[in-house]
């Protein structure tokens, strides 16, 4: 969708507003994938000072939460916005919560992080391959999100809530190989306790941003996909356009 068709009122303060607090949101996205990136290769590198400063760092994604969401009830209140500019609103403050929440993901992941460098059972290359791919699935599935959303684009942001389905096979099966791990040498069972944690930790981020790919498609077509699967999503909105 043409990002021209919001924000076309009588004030221009009013439009500088909406697009700042747009703006906000992507800005809290960058900080949000920039501090998953951090706490990923924490994990894989085993390095707990790296994993210590994600988890230092993380009050800055919860103090920009704070800050978008204020500015949007002071527009409410100042503007009383209506249809598509009360949809940005709320699309806004529902995406934000939703960033915070991948935040806590990411911190539960930089723990975990700590946790191995502290044991030492596994070492940087020896943990299993399934989940780095994990990781790497949901890092995209954030990008894809916040960038169908920057662009207002509902078939990205479909495209992107498909992965959803990719990450919880890839985090099922990566279950299934630590398992093995600790039947096979039972010494590794914390080690591996740690990484089903983190695992899981990476398999909500997916929910989250399928959340705010579902975000995506109420503020374009006002239309509520949540709860339902995306292909009786698309069915929706195709009867929609229809």
């Amino acid at each position: 969708m043409d990002t021209t068709s919001f924000g076309k009122h009588i004030s221009q303060q009013f439009n500088e507003e909406l697009e700042a607090v747009r703006s906000q949101v992507l800005a809290m996205g960058g900080l949000v994938e920039q501090q998953l990136d951090r706490a990923c290769q924490a994990f894989f590198d085993c390095d707990g000072k790296l994993a210590e400063e994600v988890i230092r760092s993380d009050y800055k994604v919860n103090a920009l939460e704070v800050e978008i969401d204020e500015e949007c009830s002071q527009i409410i209140a100042r503007r009383h916005p209506a249809a598509v500019d009360l949809r940005m609103i709320i699309t806004v403050i529902k995406i934000i919560t939703d960033l915070e929440r991948i935040g806590d993901e990411g911190e539960k992941v930089a723990k975990m992080a700590l946790e191995l460098s502290e044991e030492g059972v596994f070492g940087v290359g020896t943990q299993p391959s399934g989940i780095e791919h994990l990781s790497n699935l949901a890092k995209r599935m954030v990008h894809d999100a916040l960038d169908a959303f920057a662009r207002m684009d509902v078939e990205a942001a479909i495209k992107a809530a498909r992965q959803d389905k990719k990450i919880d096979k890839e985090y099922n099966l990566l279950l299934r190989q630590l398992a093995t791990f600790m039947m096979e040498d039972p010494r590794t069972i914390t080690a591996v306790l740690d990484i089903i944690w983190a695992a899981r930790a990476i398999e909500r981020i997916g929910d989250h941003a399928k959340n705010i790919c579902e975000y995506v498609i109420y503020l374009v077509h006002g239309r509520d996909v949540r709860h339902i699967t995306l292909e009786q999503a698309v069915a929706k909105l195709n009867d929609q356009v229809e």
